[in-house]
């Protein structure tokens, strides 16, 4: 019996994310992979990013029925073995017989023949027993217990605990071992009406009414996202777009993949947006996803900005851990370190000093991250505050209760998007990704 060609992708996902530090969903998304049909891109989806998202438990169950240490097992058993594992615990619908023996021949198929009998001996002790012994996140009293049944490492639960209570942080936990929503962002009815039109159901927003959510059908197939004309980017990502409101000159420093630097152009259709972007790859790629004319595209490192202009509105969303987007990134959590953290504040720092130097007087700055790391985010400011007093942080309320009068924001609590003068968005807390924002000003 040949192997499924979507076990086949996710094995070879799993192992490049191992080796490569790549990202599954890029992975998922790649001309390698094209060609599989939607049923077997929808299986390989959910076991490559099941076993991500679930990776530390699952190898908990394992080593239960392992007769050897898995830190000894080579990276190809190990990966069949977590693939398995996530079948017979998770998915009700893929037969056991069918979860232990194309897993068993993915060892066969890695040239890995003499871990064969101790990879099915394994899979046989797990098989049977493996459903009665599904995690429950919500039974978790302890940070210790909700680290282990929610499959995150022990220390970022506990570091969420302490910034914002237990109950937030199941909530978080949780969100990122769920599927999450698929936003969009559509300028106007007719490119709504075009999606449906391809069988594309969608519902309104749950924090803007200029987005939609995908309830069903893959929009990334319909004519509008292959033109460009749809943009798939999390609510709170366009919420950080809508605050740094209106311009004439805009500088976006970090501006791939573009998202944000699209919604600053249309927003402004007057001004002269002006996006830099690290990796000339990237730029590229920013300037066939943006092709407003008012946008000028520079391949340049934001720590040392190739220009001397000064802008009424500045964009500085920075490189961070990402650990607001786990439910979408869930590989993040097993590479980020404690130490890694200090590297990035050094990092987002000196691209906030930086781009402060080219705001107007009474201009606006927004630093924001996807990263629900304190290091990464008041620190950051604070200590750019600290170093330019020339500069104030602005309450974020004030944006947001604009927003909410003028018809933008659907969310009415606006007192959960706070943490002090800055937009806070906490993944469970809030139906989108966990986003960090301060608006700082020139005074």
């Amino acid at each position: 019996m040949p192997i499924s060609p979507a076990r086949v992708a996710a094995f070879e996902i799993l192992l490049r994310v191992e080796r490569e530090d790549s990202y599954a969903s890029e992975l998922l998304h790649s001309s390698r992979y094209a060609n599989l049909s939607a049923a077997d891109h929808g299986l390989a989806t959910e076991l490559t990013m099941g076993v991500l998202r679930w990776r530390s438990l699952l190898d908990n169950r394992i080593a239960e029925h392992s007769s050897q240490k898995l830190t000894r097992l080579d990276p190809e058993v190990l990966t069949a073995l977590r693939l398995a594992a996530y079948q017979l615990l998770f998915l009700d619908r893929v037969p056991e017989r069918a979860a232990v023996h194309e897993s068993v021949e993915l060892v066969k198929r890695a040239k890995k023949r003499s871990a064969v009998p101790f990879a099915n001996a394994v899979l046989r002790k797990f098989a049977g027993v493996a459903r009665d012994d599904a995690p429950s996140i919500t039974a978790a009293k302890a940070s210790t217990e909700l680290a282990e049944s929610s499959a995150h490492p022990l220390w970022l639960v506990e570091r969420w605990i302490q910034e914002f209570g237990f109950e937030a942080a199941r909530k978080i936990c949780t969100y990122d071992q769920r599927v999450p929503d698929t936003a969009i962002t559509i300028t106007n009815a007719a490119i709504a009406d075009e999606l449906k039109n391809h069988k594309i159901q969608l519902s309104p927003g749950n924090l803007l009414t200029s987005a939609y959510r995908v309830v069903a059908g893959d929009v990334t197939s319909t004519p509008p996202f292959r033109d460009g004309r749809v943009v798939i980017q999390d609510e709170a990502s366009q919420l950080v777009s809508l605050l740094v409101g209106q311009g004439s000159r805009i500088l976006d420093c970090c501006a791939a993949p573009g998202g944000k630097t699209r919604t600053l152009a249309e927003r402004n259709p007057n001004a002269t947006v002006i996006a830099t972007e690290l990796h000339p790859h990237r730029a590229r790629t920013l300037r066939k996803l943006v092709a407003a004319a008012n946008v000028q595209v520079i391949a340049a490192d934001a720590r040392k900005l190739p220009t001397t202009a000064l802008f009424d509105r500045v964009l500085a969303d920075v490189p961070c851990s990402g650990t607001g987007t786990l439910a979408r990134n869930p590989e993040i959590k097993w590479r980020l370190r404690v130490e890694d953290l200090m590297d990035l504040q050094a990092r987002q720092s000196a691209i906030l000093q930086s781009a402060m130097q080219r705001v107007l007087p009474g201009g606006r700055l927004v630093y924001s991250t996807c990263s629900l790391q304190r290091e990464e985010n008041s620190a950051v400011v604070e200590k750019a505050i600290s170093v330019d007093p020339s500069f104030r942080v602005l309450d974020c309320r004030a944006e947001l209760q604009r927003l909410s009068s003028q018809g933008e924001l659907r969310w009415e609590n606006i007192d959960s998007l706070i943490g002090g003068p800055y937009l806070r968005t906490i993944p469970g807390v809030h139906p989108c990704d966990g986003f960090f924002a301060a608006i700082l000003q020139r005074i």
